[in-house]
């Protein structure tokens, strides 16, 4: 069976940097949960950040950060990037662990986003990008899916689980 690392906030624990969750409902998570699928993670907290906490941006891209020219702040200018790489190294750990070759992360995250990030400028601007845990997943392989393209995932999941017959 194909296993789905997924953020914990996703699945309704509150780990996120305001102390809440943000849970997805629907047959899709409902069955894969009932399944054993799920593999609940989150790299903030697992990275040694509390709940709650600030909320924090990326200074640059998460390429940029991977290559130590980035960096990931807080709006006073906390600097929270070691954090943010040791969950992301701790999130590809457990997919590996899991097997898991596939992952669905919550969309606009630092860590965890697959589309959209926030600009570093903590205006609530939105900008094309990825987060950290995202670029490290896919350059291991790993298919990264948000809580909005779960049919597009479960699309995948179909395709692995075919070619694995």
């Amino acid at each position: 069976m194909e296993r789905i690392l997924v953020s914990a906030c996703l699945l309704g624990r509150p780990v996120r940097y305001d102390g809440a969750a943000k849970p997805v409902h629907g047959a899709l998570m409902d069955r894969w949960r009932a399944e054993g699928r799920l593999v609940p993670f989150c790299p903030e907290v697992s990275g040694g950040l509390p709940t709650p906490r600030p909320p924090a941006e990326l200074d640059g891209d998460a390429a940029a950060v991977l290559a130590g020219t980035g960096r990931v702040l807080t709006a006073d200018g906390t600097d929270v990037t070691a954090a943010f790489l040791h969950g992301a190294r701790l999130a590809l750990a457990a997919a590996e662990r899991a097997g898991a070759r596939m992952a669905i992360l919550k969309e606009g995250s630092p860590s965890c986003a697959s589309h959209q990030v926030y600009d570093g400028t903590f205006t609530g601007t939105k900008t094309p990008g990825i987060g950290l845990t995202t670029a490290l997943l896919r350059r291991a392989g790993v298919h990264v899916f948000n809580e909005h393209t779960l049919d597009d995932a479960a699309a995948h999941l179909a395709r692995l689980e075919a070619t694995a017959s």
